[in-house]
């Protein structure tokens, strides 16, 4: 549900309904009682505030994308939002609620926020009702419903009035009253179990120098400074000839010699001379402007240009161009990958300070978890969470010890979790920590540390394990194969990298248009498994990988995203955007 200071309250229906025309007839009455009324009308078809020949009109179509219009008596901000449409809560925050007692919202019926149903016989359309648990009231031209809920007639606006300002009433009533935090620790949002993780994990402090060849996927402890000016040297970026700038126009030049990558030129270069030079290749002093070969004719050692578009100082890479001495080339925190060690290498540098590789140890738990690579026994599934975990693991630079399947039975875990404690940085399990498991995962971590079991609102991946075995991070993950993946990217990634020392690190999101429906349960943040594309106009589309159980690892071996839907939507229609989660590189 939405998270707002004053109260909110929906009119939800189909096109046809007549929701204008009752809201039109409505606010005068609860103005007269007293109410201070926002209103928000969400439109799915392209609107214009504006009129074409005004002076904010001309403006904003000029190209202004927030266009404020102010007068005497009103003021009016319109924003472009050609990229993606505005988020319902961003649109809320638009309203100044301190001179407001509440807002009324046309529309928006597939978001998590009271509303009253207005439905009609002659529109012919199906209850809202059934499927929507935030309806609290229905007013409409019908005789009986089979409903619990409040029923108004439709045509009656003193009854509506009467609801909605006893709606307004208690809902102010109820956001003033002091109240315990209802979100408890063991229950808590996507946002609320990162954050409690972070706040735990400290960033290292040690450093060790590593040589080239050891930096892939490494993370700087100290920043590198350019020793050099990189190009060291004005050099030609082309195959060509070298001529002097101020020498352009001649009809034809004298080559007085050749020049190739790693060599010199041993002296300075006069009017009407060239000299041939390949790509990479020192200018002659002098020299500043190079004329492709492709514009060039040399008959023995006369050569002529095209005179057809040059200019002086042409096709010349001059030096520390690309860097200048002393200049900071990647600060601490950086993560290297290939166009990084490249780049350190092309500075001359054989080494460099890095943070030191985290060690992780990966468990799986259970009596029914098997190892694969033998028959399968009855009632026995094969571990494939370690397998997921581990690949995962080295994908980012981690050390990993396969500690294999922990045996249900407290002295095993007890004394392989002890041992994994005094050896790695990190500990991950996966199963054992969701409501009516075996005791043993809980019971040995509690007699090892300070670990908290949390529900967490998402889907998949509700149940999750996190604390601390004589001072390591300890994650205990679902045993559900895609619970176990989402989780891993959703808590522990973001809590790696931290420890390894990467800077403000954050998961790429982007939108994307739905090309089916996507539901969702209100309250809790959903993870479909997603495949996006780009198409020909340059949006981007998404549409889920089929069914979404969260056992099926082949719905996250087909997807290339996840598609995330926040807590306070339920349904995303066709059409409609949001959010992903591009998976390249993470899995």
């Amino acid at each position: 549900m939405i998270d707002y200071p004053i109260p909110v309250l929906g009119f939800a229906a189909y096109s046809g309904t007549g929701k204008t025309t009752l809201l039109e007839a409505l606010l005068p009455k609860l103005t007269q009682s007293g109410l201070r009324v926002g209103m928000l009308k969400h439109a799915h078809h392209n609107f214009d505030v504006d009129k074409p020949g005004k002076d904010s009109y001309r403006l904003r179509k000029a190209g202004a994308s927030q266009m404020l219009i102010a007068s005497r008596n009103r003021f009016a901000l319109m924003t472009e939002t050609p990229e993606q449409e505005a988020e319902f809560s961003y649109l809320l925050s638009r309203f100044d609620a301190q001179h407001l007692d509440l807002i009324l919202v046309e529309g928006c019926k597939n978001i998590a926020f009271p509303k009253i149903e207005l439905h009609r016989q002659a529109v012919g359309k199906p209850w809202l009702y059934p499927n929507d648990g935030n309806i609290i009231a229905i007013a409409s031209d019908c005789d009986t419903i089979e409903s619990a809920l409040p029923q108004l007639n439709i045509n009656d606006l003193d009854a509506i009035s009467g609801f909605v300002t006893e709606f307004a009433n208690q809902s102010t009533k109820a956001l003033n009253t002091p109240s315990c935090d209802t979100l408890s620790p063991a229950y808590l949002s996507v946002e609320q179990g990162l954050e409690a993780i972070l706040e735990t994990i400290s960033s290292p402090s040690q450093s060790e120098e590593c040589q080239l060849h050891e930096l892939d996927l490494r993370v700087l402890k100290a920043p590198i400074v350019s020793p050099i000016n990189v190009p060291a040297h004005n050099n030609s970026a082309m195959d060509g000839y070298a001529i002097r700038g101020d020498d352009l126009g001649r009809d034809q030049y004298k080559v007085v010699g050749e020049v190739l990558a790693g060599h010199v030129f041993d002296r300075a270069l006069n009017a009407g001379e060239a000299v041939k030079i390949m790509t990479g290749a020192p200018t002659p002093k002098n020299a500043d402007t190079v004329i492709m070969r492709e514009q060039s004719t040399q008959n023995g050692d006369i050569v002529t240009f095209s005179q057809q578009n040059l200019r002086a100082g042409q096709n010349v890479r001059l030096a520390g161009e690309d860097l200048k001495v002393q200049q900071r080339v990647f600060d601490t925190g950086k993560r290297l990958r290939s166009p990084e060690i490249g780049m350190i290498a092309s500075l001359g540098l054989t080494q460099c300070s890095v943070f030191p590789r985290l060690r992780v140890g990966v468990f799986s738990t259970g009596d029914e978890v098997q190892a694969p690579g033998q028959p399968l026994k009855d009632g026995a599934i094969y571990d494939s969470n370690r397998y997921v975990l581990i690949s995962r693991l080295q994908r980012m630079g981690c050390l990993v010890d396969d500690l294999g399947i922990l045996e249900d039975s407290h002295p095993c875990m007890v004394s392989a979790l002890s041992e994994a404690a005094t050896q790695c940085d990190i500990i991950i399990t996966s199963g054992g920590v969701s409501v009516g498991d075996a005791d043993f995962v809980k019971s040995a971590l509690e007699s090892l540390g300070e670990i908290n079991f949390w529900r967490i609102n998402m889907r998949p991946g509700r149940p999750l394990a996190f604390g601390h075995i004589q001072g390591k991070p300890f994650f205990g993950l679902p045993g559900n194969p895609v619970a176990v993946m989402v989780s891993f990217l959703t808590f522990v990634e973001p809590a790696i990298r931290k420890m390894q020392g990467e800077s403000d690190w954050q998961p790429l999101k982007t939108v994307a248009f739905a090309t089916e429906d996507l539901r969702s349960r209100q309250g809790r943040t959903e993870f479909s498994r997603g495949y996006f594309e780009f198409l020909p106009d340059g949006r981007v589309s998404v549409r889920t990988t089929g069914a979404q159980g969260s056992g099926m690892l082949r719905s996250m071996s087909e997807a290339n995203c996840l598609i995330e839907i926040a807590p306070h939507i339920d349904c995303v229609k066709v059409g409609e955007c949001v959010t992903i989660i591009p998976l390249q590189g993470r899995i």
